[in-house]
């Protein structure tokens, strides 16, 4: 497994992470809590060392099965862990009209960083990021306040780097945020469908230092072909809405185009997908769903330095698709 950097903050990443979305249950379904932690284990022992969750995913429980994990293994052994504060209004995405305070006040911000520790059972939080974000806020009377909570929680001890996840597709609602010195990572939508980071995004990465950590490489699963007209999901899960209609056979029609470009660079969908994420130098990481151990295998293969040619970039331009799902 290869390494880059978190940006600036002296963090060296696997330059796979495993998202841990799924190991919440509730809105993914189909997977026993045992196969999970069996996907985490054996992600870690290919050398996947940045694992991402958040405190809302299975309310808490995507947390506290990492916990599990890492207890049964012996300890961290230099992995990073990555969590989320959810608004405290539970709405996403993040509206210009919604008042600050009904989504990060200071008190929430600070209840929810305690409550992560406890659940994941560590000291501090490598990185904590706001789950959802408006630049709109940043002229709110109640972010210094924000700020400052998170200021005084770095200087504890309990948070050593802040980052913000973006709201799905919009990178431009974040930049302003993320020329304050105190956000150090932003967590982003980008694929082989959505290019949208590549316009703002990257360039104040560059700038700034940022550490860009990548989710939803897959389109939920439309990248990796498995998602046909009639594919069906399990009753409550939350793909049944994602590709509700006939956005099941859009989507496979779209991954059938894709496939012509199979070949010596790729020769799977989902592998062609993450070498797209990570052709691309201002990638930290990215951070694909395992929920089974053959996802965490074939995920972490791709880790063997190879990019994609120049070429094949270019052909992959034109199967940018500009829509929101969510």
């Amino acid at each position: 497994m290869r390494s880059r950097k978190l940006g600036g903050t002296g963090i060296e990443v696997s330059e796979v992470g495993f998202g841990a979305w799924g190991l919440g249950g509730g809105m993914w379904l189909g997977v026993e809590d045992d196969e999970g932690r069996r996907a985490l284990h054996e992600a870690l022992d290919l050398g996947v060392r940045f694992v991402d969750t958040a405190l809302v995913y299975g309310d808490g429980h995507s947390e506290r099965s990492i916990a599990e994990v890492l207890r049964a293994r012996g300890g961290r052994e230099g992995i990073s862990i990555a969590t989320k504060i959810p608004p405290k209004d539970y709405v996403w995405p993040g509206r210009s009209g919604t008042p600050l305070e009904n989504a990060f006040p200071a008190a929430w911000v600070v209840e929810c960083v305690e409550t992560s520790l406890r659940n994941l059972r560590v000291e501090a939080l490598d990185v904590e990021q706001l789950h959802v974000w408006n630049d709109a806020w940043l002229a709110s009377p109640a972010w210094p306040d924000t700020r400052d909570a998170l200021e005084r929680l770095k200087r504890e001890g309990k948070v050593l780097h802040w980052g913000v996840s973006i709201n799905d597709h919009a990178p431009e609602t974040a930049l302003e945020l993320l020329n304050d010195p105190l956000i150090e990572a932003a967590q982003v939508i980008y694929n082989v469908f959505d290019r949208s980071p590549e316009r703002g995004l990257f360039d104040l990465a560059r700038e700034r230092d940022l550490g860009i950590i990548v989710r939803v490489p897959f389109d939920e699963g439309a990248l990796t072909g498995a998602v046909r007209e009639d594919t069906r999901f399990p009753p409550r899960d939350w793909r049944n809405r994602y590709f509700r209609g006939d956005r099941k056979a859009e989507a496979g029609r779209r991954a059938d185009a894709l496939r012509l470009l199979l070949g010596d660079e790729a020769e799977t969908l989902p592998e062609l997908a993450l070498r797209f994420v990570l052709s691309h130098p201002e990638v930290s990481t990215v951070i694909p769903g395992m929920r089974r151990p053959e996802h965490a295998r074939a995920n972490a293969a791709v880790s063997d330095g190879r990019v994609l040619s120049p070429e094949l970039l270019r052909r992959l331009e034109h199967h940018a698709w500009d829509k929101n799902w969510y």
